[in-house]
């Protein structure tokens, strides 16, 4: 079962906001998105670029563990 999120929106707010954590709080991922700021943009930018390949590959989860896919 997928996520209800949209995977365009995800998309979009991990490429402009990703190193304040937007996509993960978008998703309910609230813990990870409060740690994504509190490491200064995820470690440096190299956690939102992670999130930003999963996300496009279709393998980044909501937080229940649906996949959010890239569908329109």
């Amino acid at each position: 079962m997928d996520s209800d999120k949209n995977g365009i929106i995800c998309l979009v707010l991990c490429f402009f906001l990703g190193g304040i954590g937007a996509h993960r709080f978008y998703v309910g991922k609230i813990g990870t998105g409060i740690l994504t700021i509190v490491t200064i943009g995820g470690f440096f930018g190299i956690w939102p670029l992670i999130d930003l390949i999963m996300i496009i590959c279709g393998k980044f989860s909501d937080s229940e563990g649906a996949p959010i896919k890239l569908t329109a």
